[in-house]
C-alpha cells in the first residue's frame, strides 16, 4: 500500500471515529498509536511515549493554565460586570448603544481572557438579560453576543494563537500582533452594522430613557475606573512581553498574579471564587493537554509517512490547482469541521498537515494563522452544528429558541466573511504590526 493511501486511511478513520461521538483526544491518539503499531511493530510504541515526554518538556505550555486562570478569576470576581455597567452608561443614549457596549465589553474581556467560551458566558449571563429587559430584539442581541464572544480567539492574548504558535513553531508575539488589527476591524464592522441597523429599525435597539441618562459628567468619569483595572492588567501582561521585559511564560504569570490582586483589591477574593476559578482552570487545562498529546502522536506518524509532500503533489501536480485555490479549499474544510469540532480540536487535527503545506506554497504562516482563526470564528457560528450555537442555547433564557439563535448569526457571518476577504486581499492588515515590531 502506498504512503498516500495509508495517510488517507488514517485521516478517514479519524473523521469516521469522530462522528461516533467519542472524545476528540481519544480518537486522535488511538488512530495515531494504532497506526504506529501497524506500520512499525513494537518500535511504534515509542511514538506515543515520545509525544508524552515532548509535551512534559514543552515549557511554553505553562502559559495555558495561567492565561485560563486569569480569565476565570476576572470573570468569577465580578470585574466583568462592572465593565458592562460602564459601557451601559456611556453608550446608552445611542440607538443600539447597549449592543455596541456589549461589543466593547467583549473586546475588553477578550484582551483579558483569550477564550471565546468565557466571553460567551459573560455575555449570556450579564449582557443578554439586560438587553432583553430593555426591549432589544432577541434575535439581534443573541447574534451580537455570539459574534462578540468569538473575538476572544483573535484578540491578544488569544489562547488559540498560542496553541497555533506551538504546533506551527511560529513566534507567539508575532501572532498576537498579527491578530490585533483584524480583531479590531471585525469589532468595528460589528459596531457599524449595529448602529446602521438600529437607525433604520429603531425598535430593534431603543435608546435608554432620558431619566436613566441623567448623570453628571463627574459620575460618568467615576464609572470609567471600572475599565482602568483591566487595562492595567492587559498592559502588565502583554505590554511587558512585547517590550521584551518578560518571556511568554513570565507574562502569563504576571497576568495571573495581577488578576488575583485585582480581585483582592476589589475585596472579592473569597474562597468560593478561588475554588471555582481553580476547578474550571484545571478542567480546561487538562482538556488542552490531552488534545495536544494526541495531536503530537498523530502528527509524528503523519509526518513520518511524508503525507504533507504527498498531498502537495496531488493538488499541485496531478490536479493542477493553484496555491490560492488550495488555500480556499483549506478554509472551506475548516468551516465543515467547525460543524462538529471546537477550535482546539480543528487546530491539532489539521495544523500538522496544513501549516507545512501553506509554507511550501509560499504563504506567510503568521498571516495564515490569522486567516485560520477568523475562519474558525465563522465555523463556530455556522448552522446547523456550529459550536457557539449550542453554547448559546445552553446559556440563553427559555424565550430564546434554537431557531432564534440560528437566525441571529447570519448577518454577523456575512460581516466576518467580509473581514476574512479584507485580510486575504490585504495581508498587511495582519502583518503590519509584526513587521513594525522587531523588523519581522
Amino acid at each position: 500500500m502506498s504512503y498516500e493511501m495509508i495517510a488517507l486511511l488514517m485521516f478517514s478513520a479519524m473523521m469516521l471515529l469522530l462522528l461516533t461521538g467519542q472524545r476528540v483526544f481519544g480518537v486522535i491518539g488511538f488512530v495515531g498509536a494504532a497506526s504506529a503499531l501497524l506500520l512499525w511493530g513494537q518500535g511504534g510504541v515509542e511514538m506515543p511515549f515520545s509525544a508524552a515526554i515532548q509535551l512534559m518538556n514543552w515549557y511554553p505550555l505553562l502559559t495555558l493554565p495561567l492565561f485560563i486562570y486569569m480569565g476565570y478569576m476576572l470573570s468569577e470576581s465580578g470585574i466583568a460586570s462592572e465593565l458592562y455597567e460602564m459601557f451601559h452608561v456611556w453608550m446608552g443614549s445611542l440607538r443600539g448603544g447597549l449592543a455596541v457596549g456589549t461589543i466593547g465589553l467583549m473586546v475588553v474581556v477578550s484582551a483579558m481572557n483569550g477564550l471565546s467560551v468565557a466571553g460567551m458566558a459573560i455575555g449570556a449571563t450579564i449582557a443578554l438579560p439586560e438587553l432583553l429587559r430593555r426591549g432589544y430584539d432577541k434575535i439581534m442581541v443573541t447574534g451580537v453576543i455570539q459574534a462578540g464572544s468569538s473575538l476572544g480567539i483573535l484578540v491578544p492574548p488569544s489562547v488559540v494563537l498560542v496553541l497555533y504558535g506551538m504546533i506551527a513553531r511560529q513566534p507567539v508575539s508575532q501572532l498576537w500582533l498579527a491578530g490585533a488589527i483584524p480583531g479590531l476591524i471585525l469589532a468595528g464592522l460589528f459596531v457599524i452594522y449595529i448602529v446602521i441597523r438600529c437607525r433604520l429599525q429603531p425598535h430593534l435597539g431603543p435608546a435608554l430613557p432620558a431619566e436613566e441618562r441623567q448623570m453628571s459628567l463627574a459620575e460618568k468619569l467615576k464609572l470609567l475606573r471600572a475599565g482602568l483595572l483591566p487595562l492595567m492588567i492587559f498592559f502588565f501582561m502583554t505590554g511587558l512581553f512585547l517590550m521584551g521585559v518578560t518571556s511568554l511564560v513570565e507574562s502569563s504569570a504576571v497576568g495571573a498574579v495581577a488578576a488575583t490582586l485585582a480581585a483582592l483589591i476589589k475585596r472579592r477574593l473569597t474562597w468560593k471564587v478561588i475554588e471555582s476559578t481553580v476547578h474550571k482552570t484545571l478542567g480546561i487545562s487538562c482538556m488542552f493537554m490531552w488534545i495536544i498529546l494526541a495531536a503530537l502522536c498523530f502528527g509524528a506518524v503523519f509526518d513520518g509517512l511524508g503525507a504533507v509532500r504527498a498531498i502537495e503533489n496531488v493538488f499541485l501536480d496531478r490536479i493542477g490547482m493553484s496555491p490560492w485555490q488550495i488555500l480556499v479549499m483549506m478554509q472551506l474544510s475548516y468551516i465543515l469541521l467547525g460543524m462538529f469540532l471546537d477550535d482546539t480540536a480543528m487546530l491539532v487535527i489539521v495544523a500538522p498537515l496544513y501549516v507545512p503545506l501553506v509554507i511550501s506554497l509560499g504563504f506567510d504562516p503568521i498571516w495564515y494563522g490569522v486567516l485560520y482563526t477568523i475562519t474558525v470564528q465563522i465555523a463556530y457560528m455556522t448552522p446547523p452544528f456550529g459550536y457557539n450555537l449550542f453554547l448559546m442555547r445552553a446559556m440563553a433564557p427559555p424565550e430564546v429558541s434554537l431557531g432564534d439563535i440560528y437566525r441571529s448569526v447570519w448577518p454577523f457571518v456575512g460581516i466576518m466573511l467580509i473581514g476574512l476577504a479584507l485580510i486575504t486581499i490585504f495581508p498587511q492588515l495582519a502583518l503590519w504590526l509584526p513587521q513594525l515590531y522587531r523588523g519581522y
